[in-house]
């Protein structure tokens, strides 16, 4: 019986098409807006500052998602290693600020009612999906 590596062992993903690479992305990205959303919620209940809240709340669910579209949206992307790893990070410092800025936006604009924060979380997250989509499939996970 032979050894076999990991990278021989590792059978090549097949690429996926703009729509199933879209569903995939979707069906994860509310995966770990739910942990955003929950970790946001929770926080919020303990009093935390909003900002701080969000913030804390968007790693959370934005460590889950690299690790999640890594190895299932963009599994056929080059392996680029820290480049990789490096223009992820980049890509989700920029989110990251899009996401807080957008949620402390509406938190400013929108009136006070029972539904505040939740809509103002629905817009960042919105925004900061649509960015994070195009930029990884076009930059970051590109094949």
């Amino acid at each position: 019986m032979t050894a076999v590596s990991a990278e021989q062992a590792e059978v090549p993903a097949q690429k996926l098409g703009l729509v199933a690479q879209l569903v995939r992305f979707v069906l994860i990205g509310g995966f770990c807006a739910l942990i955003d959303a929950g970790v946001y919620a929770l926080l919020l209940h303990f009093g935390l500052n909003a900002n701080i809240a969000k913030a804390i709340s968007f790693v959370c669910g934005t460590t889950t998602a690299y690790f999640l579209n890594r190895r299932f949206t963009f599994a056929s992307a080059r392996t680029g290693g820290a480049s990789q790893v490096g223009g992820f990070v980049l890509l989700y410092v920029v989110t990251f600020f899009v996401n807080v800025g957008v949620n402390a936006l509406m938190l400013a604009v929108l009136p006070a009612f029972r539904w505040e924060y939740a809509l103002a979380w629905v817009i960042a997250q919105g925004t900061a999906t649509l960015i994070n989509f195009i930029m990884l499939r076009t930059v970051v996970f590109r094949s």
